[in-house]
């Protein structure tokens, strides 16, 4: 089991990365009664066969080579079952796949939210061609995090730069706590 939500987030946007992907759109939400978080990644890879689709939450199912198990969406789909949440997966092949979760916020069993913004990005370093889009909503507002929007800013510096990654990481913790701070408010306590 993972220690928190955001490297849920990373494990999951590797399973997109590999599946040749080229957009990776991740919302983060809680509800307008602030009782559950909801998360969802969606992607616009090559997508899952029927077959492949109805196994996928089974560990001894998957696409690699390497291993004969994968943890990664059975281990997301405990977490949502542990925390009085849902779990559900779409995928429709060389469209793409959406997992979606849910987490009972004040459940003693949900996962912190963790370092989101380092989470984004170690994503964006490590596969700086795609295009990531995460979204925070609450009853607090609205933030959007757009890596084409940041790339256009910065012109020919390449997003990978360490201070553009460092940059990102505060900026995103940043409207995390504006976006679900006294809520979720784990990041800095």
């Amino acid at each position: 089991m993972l220690r928190d939500l955001s490297l849920h987030i990373l494990d999951l946007a590797q399973n997109s990365i590999t599946a040749g992907a080229e957009k990776i759109e991740i919302v983060v939400a809680s509800d307008e009664n602030n009782e559950f978080l909801a998360l969802s990644i969606k992607d616009n890879g090559c997508g899952m066969s029927a077959e492949f689709l109805a196994s996928v939450a089974d560990p001894f199912t998957t696409s690699r080579t390497t291993r004969k198990v994968g943890m990664g969406i059975p281990f997301f789909k405990l977490a949502c079952d542990q925390a009085g949440g849902e779990f559900s997966i779409c995928s429709v092949m060389n469209e793409g796949t959406e997992l979606k979760g849910s987490f009972e916020i004040e459940n003693i069993d949900r996962l912190p939210l963790g370092d989101v913004g380092d989470t984004v990005a170690f994503m964006i370093s490590s596969a700086p061609q795609i295009r990531f889009l995460v979204t925070l909503k609450s009853v607090k507002g609205e933030f959007v995090f757009d890596t084409e929007a940041v790339k256009e800013e910065i012109g020919e510096v390449p997003i990978t730069e360490y201070e553009i990654l460092q940059w990102i990481k505060e900026y995103v913790n940043e409207n995390v706590q504006i976006i679900f701070g006294g809520v979720l408010n784990e990041i800095i306590g």
